[in-house]
């Protein structure tokens, strides 16, 4: 069964509670207690050590596992009363309010919010008050994440105006929502009905989103492993070789790559493979005099004829 995030972090809020009264739990029996996969139980715990109770980085929960129990080394450390510094009480105050607006928000649990902040401005006195004066406004993103949590929660399926670099155009297509997950990005995965597979959507990538009354019903699915990255290069896909110089060494920390050779101008030769070479046309293209594509030969000469395209454009409209 698909999570949304708000179930997720009450999940995790339990799991604390749970492994503080449990010390030493075996893998296997919490995550029959909670109803979830091993797999699921180990991603939860290799989030929890970035909580704590302050923002600025101390104080954190230090859980682990061996793989078969799980070991929470500072429970008593965290367990003291919460005092945050003026700074903190108001940017937690900013952050609630500016959650408790988004769109598509159950009902419950903007109730719940709105009842904690009020509690906090309380206890947090002339900061409180402070924080009142400041506020923050979600970009696009931040409706759609909330219509994807609540399509989630519901099990409804949405409609996607959705912008796809690769092809460089705008497509409508339902889809049956499966899961959020962040990787730099945040994304949904879900089964496009347009063309009957599963597929990831970037959020800000979507340029319009409505839920529609139609149940979501995606077929049962194992979900992908992420701990390698979003994007995961099969053996059999064609390798593309890129040489870029010292403005273009960023590729090599974004693209997943087989090999990044030094080049004596201090730039480097890329080998990477993708099942789609035609999508890095895109990126010889933002890289201009930085990199260029060598091989394959015919992927070089396509994005050369992008580029000429792309500058006789430029020129008629200018």
């Amino acid at each position: 069964m698909a999570t949304n995030a708000i179930d997720q972090t009450r999940r995790m809020l339990s799991l604390v509670t749970y492994l503080r009264e449990r010390p030493g739990a075996h893998v296997q029996d919490v995550a029959r207690a909670f109803g979830i996969t091993e797999d699921e139980l180990i991603s939860d715990l290799d989030v929890l050590p970035m909580c704590g109770t302050s923002f600025r980085g101390g104080d954190l929960l230090d859980i682990d596992t061996d793989g078969d129990r799980i070991w929470w080394h500072n429970p008593d450390d965290v367990a003291e009363p919460l005092r945050l510094a003026a700074d903190e009480a108001t940017a937690l105050l900013v952050a609630a309010r500016a959650v408790a607006t988004l769109p598509g928000l159950r009902e419950s649990d903007r109730d719940a919010l709105v009842r904690a902040t009020a509690k906090l401005e309380t206890a947090a006195g002339e900061s409180g008050a402070a924080s009142s004066r400041l506020s923050v406004t979600f970009e696009a993103e931040g409706g759609v994440f909330a219509d994807v949590d609540r399509a989630i929660s519901e099990r409804r399926r949405l409609w996607l105006r959705y912008y796809s670099p690769a092809r460089d155009e705008l497509t409508e297509r339902e889809v049956d929502p499966i899961r959020l997950f962040a990787v730099g990005h945040t994304y949904m995965e879900g089964w496009c009905r347009l063309s009957e597979a599963r597929r990831t959507f970037r959020l800000d990538r979507v340029a319009e989103i409505r839920l529609l009354d139609a149940p979501a019903a995606p077929p049962e699915l194992e979900l992908r492993d992420l701990s390698a990255g979003l994007v995961q290069p099969a053996a059999e896909d064609p390798e593309v070789v890129i040489e870029v110089g010292t403005g273009g060494r960023w590729v090599a920390e974004y693209y997943p790559h087989d090999s990044a050779e030094e080049l004596p101008d201090g730039g480097l030769r890329i080998t990477l493979r993708t099942p789609d070479p035609a999508s890095l046309r895109r990126l010889a293209l933002r890289l201009g005099g930085d990199g260029r594509i060598v091989a394959p030969p015919e992927l070089a000469d396509s994005a050369r004829e992008a580029a000429r395209d792309a500058l006789a454009a430029y020129e008629e409209a200018v």
